[in-house]
């Protein structure tokens, strides 16, 4: 049984990983050769987040660590202090689980949501305070935007497709303690 378990740990933690190589591969995929396409929403963030909520062992800090940081090593934004950031609230949001396992839907959207915007603004701010040359504010906060309103998708999928659900309140986490 712990053999299972154990198994059923390092198989997520490595879909997670697999996802987010995924999602950075189709990031970085010339599909928009005009300017002024659409702003996408940052996955990376709302996978992390949710599997964070979730199931905080599939997503061991170290884990979304080196995500985060090979996000930005590929994606060509400031080594490091994105990937900080979204850690800091992928932790938070991992401590907040047990009290958001049963809450509804709209509570955990409005606890990430939150979070989404915070990191989104601390960055701006940071980048700004550093004379760091960043896109221009409306169009960060418009992909802030867009990455809280997908959030419910990013569950969905979650949810329905790799079945990250939360975990019961009888059931044995990762280490056998009760979740």
């Amino acid at each position: 049984m712990n053999e299972q378990v154990s198994s059923r740990l390092w198989t997520m933690r490595l879909s997670f990983g697999l996802l987010v190589l995924a999602i950075l591969f189709l990031h970085l995929l010339p599909l928009q050769t005009a300017a002024g396409g659409l702003i996408w929403p940052n996955f990376v963030l709302c996978f992390g987040l949710a599997w964070s909520v979730r199931r905080p062992e599939y997503v061991p800090a170290v884990l979304l660590a080196v995500v985060f940081l090979m996000a930005d090593l590929l994606l060509q934004r400031p080594p490091g202090l994105w990937a900080v950031l979204a850690l800091i609230a992928c932790e938070q949001m991992k401590s907040q689980s047990r009290s958001l396992r049963d809450a509804s839907l709209a509570s955990e959207f409005a606890s990430v949501a939150v979070w989404i915007i915070g990191i989104g603004i601390a960055y701006q701010l940071i980048l700004a305070l550093l004379l760091v040359e960043r896109a221009p504010l409306v169009l960060a906060l418009i992909q802030i935007v867009v990455t809280v309103l997908a959030y419910p998708l990013v569950v969905a999928i979650t949810h329905g497709l790799l079945g990250v659900r939360k975990a019961a309140p009888n059931e044995m986490g990762s280490k056998g303690v009760r979740s």
